[in-house]
């Protein structure tokens, strides 16, 4: 059915988790929204990811960066609980702490460096536990021999991120949303007062507009003169059959299912918009899991597939705010892009969409815009 001439107040292009979650943040403060989504055969990095809520690593070198993981964090008990409330649907969060193994002395010495940083800048909110093989061993005590060592941080969890999507979906929707699946944007045209859309099924007016469609909005992004310079990096997951209680704690490698079975990432390949599997890196992936957990040896692996991360070229999220023109009341414009949007959802949700629906970035949000990377010529924007 085509939507020709619809109208709406504020339109989101992007129904993934980064769209989802600002939906949802915007419906459940009483905004009009319609969402346009493409169709589940395109690129979606929402449906590949490993579902890591995940602080340690981040931001050492970007505060601002850091503080909105670990405020986002902060955040995810609430947010689990409201979604919880109204859909019924359990997003799994465990949020108990998380490991990441390091593989060799010097990795393990490097890391804990990065952390002291990460923790200095954190107002003592960050912690985190270096961990010899042994203290590893206490807290997972399927770890292989092998393994030096590890890190531990109680920041740290996970969730089920099928279940969020659909989760925030759902709320969206219960709180009024309109979500328009299938509806590929070929053309957008800033006007007076907004936004003309073009869709693959009609037309669509609104009065603001935010692009929130991963890799895709590079693309979008021109039509409005903005920028967002984005490219993909794939990704190849695992996951093995239903098994016993093998781990107390996610990591970025290995994390075990409330159903069972085992996740096994993590890779990354520059290969452009290809998200197909290669036995090679399934291989590499097994050989490193198995060292890491030597209780996944001859045991079936029943599913892989490949995702597309979306970076930017300093990994750091952009959020772009801007008019349409230059009158008082001028249509207002966004271009949000991020890796990490699970762990970034309920900041995304909770903060990042109030900030929207009164057109104001705080000082923090500002710190994000692509002029940080204008200021630095080595990255190429």
């Amino acid at each position: 059915m085509s939507s020709t001439n619809r109208e709406c107040r504020i339109a989101i292009i992007g129904g993934g988790m980064l769209g989802s979650a600002i939906g949802y943040g915007l419906a459940r403060s009483g905004a009009e929204v319609t969402m346009l989504d493409q169709g589940d055969t395109n690129l979606r990095a929402a449906r590949g990811n490993f579902g890591l809520l995940w602080v340690q690593g981040k931001g050492a070198q970007f505060p601002e960066y850091a503080h909105w993981t670990l405020k986002s964090t902060q955040l995810w008990p609430t947010f689990a609980a409201e979604l919880l409330s109204l859909t019924g649907i359990d997003v799994q969060l465990y949020q108990r702490g998380g490991i990441h193994y390091c593989l060799d002395e010097g990795e393990q010495q490097d890391y804990a460096l990065e952390l002291k940083q990460q923790a200095a800048i954190s107002n003592g909110l960050f912690d985190f536990q270096p961990l010899n093989n042994a203290q590893l061993r206490k807290r997972e005590p399927n770890i292989g021999a092998s393994v030096p060592g590890g890190v531990y941080s109680p920041n740290d969890g996970h969730v089920n991120p099928l279940y969020l999507l659909k989760a925030m979906q759902s709320a969206f929707i219960k709180l009024g949303g309109n979500y328009l699946p299938n509806h590929d944007v070929l053309d957008i045209k800033a006007t007076a007062d907004g936004y003309q859309i073009k869709s693959s099924q009609g037309e669509i007016f609104c009065e603001k507009i935010i692009l929130a469609a991963g890799l895709n909005n590079t693309a979008l992004a021109k039509m409005i003169d903005l920028e967002q310079p984005l490219h993909p990096q794939r990704g190849q997951l695992l996951i093995t059959e239903r098994l016993p209680k093998l781990l107390n704690f996610p990591s970025i490698y290995l994390r075990q299912t409330q159903e069972g079975g085992i996740q096994i990432g993590d890779s990354s390949e520059s290969v452009g918009l290809d998200d197909s599997n290669t036995p090679q890196v399934m291989a590499a992936l097994a050989k490193r899991a198995i060292k890491l957990l030597p209780a996944l040896e001859h045991r079936s692996i029943i599913r892989g597939w490949a995702a597309l991360r979306v970076l930017s070229p300093d990994g750091y999220p952009i959020y772009q705010h801007a008019q349409g023109n230059t009158k008082n009341t001028a249509p207002q414009a966004y271009a949000l892009s991020c890796h990490s949007a699970v762990t970034l959802a309920a900041a995304h949700a909770l903060e990042l969409a109030p900030m929207i629906i009164n057109d104001q970035f705080s000082q923090q949000m500002q710190s994000f815009d692509l002029s940080r990377l204008r200021q630095h010529p080595s990255i190429a924007v």
